[in-house]
């Protein structure tokens, strides 16, 4: 490894493990699949939290359409 990601490392472990433990914990909370959402937050960042806020949570929803 170089130097210079030897320096991010430190940064961006965190970010990764605290992506994954939120999208975990509330795709669990909101019964999808968290197994899932959990692993895949700790793989890249932060394409699965987008995901996860459009079609998990579905954020964008259509006008008149109600949550369930």
């Amino acid at each position: 490894m170089t130097r210079e990601e030897l320096y991010i490392l430190p940064i961006v472990i965190p970010i990764l493990l605290a992506q994954s433990i939120y999208l975990f914990i509330d795709a669990r909370k909101n019964g999808h699949h968290h197994w899932f959402w959990g692993i895949w937050g700790l793989i890249q960042c932060p394409m699965p939290i987008i995901f996860y806020f459009i079609f998990a949570k579905k954020v964008f929803r259509r006008k008149g359409e109600r949550k369930s």
